[in-house]
């Protein structure tokens, strides 16, 4: 009877998987806290003039809009729709961006594949 050591997994030569396992708990450890970080990060983006102000977290949660008395005064709602919708994508946008950088900078470090 031969004694063998099993199979081999692709990618894993002489068992080495703890490493790799040790090192993606530690980012996901990592991920976890940058996330938490970031539901407390804010980004703020103004349009039409300054007279639509949207605040929003880097977990993209808008957290306050702003609009100014003039843009309501002048009664054209759907200039008052269009700034609000071309604000609110702009910080979608920048926390996207801002969520990326922050993450990436976690995953980075990994080495993986498409990370």
């Amino acid at each position: 009877m031969t004694r063998g050591r099993g199979p081999r997994m692709p990618g894993n030569p002489g068992g080495g998987g703890g490493n790799l396992m040790a090192k993606l708990a530690k980012a996901q450890e990592e991920m976890a806290k940058t996330q938490e970080a970031l539901a407390h990060e804010r980004v703020q983006v103004s349009a039409g003039g300054g007279a639509v102000t949207v605040v929003i977290s880097g977990a993209q949660r808008v957290q306050s809009v702003t609009v100014s008395p003039e843009l309501l005064a002048s009664g054209d709602a759907e200039m008052v729709g269009d700034i609000l919708v071309a604000a609110i994508n702009e910080a979608i946008e920048k926390s996207q961006i801002l969520a990326a950088e922050r993450l990436q900078a976690v995953t980075g470090g990994l080495g993986l594949p498409g990370m």
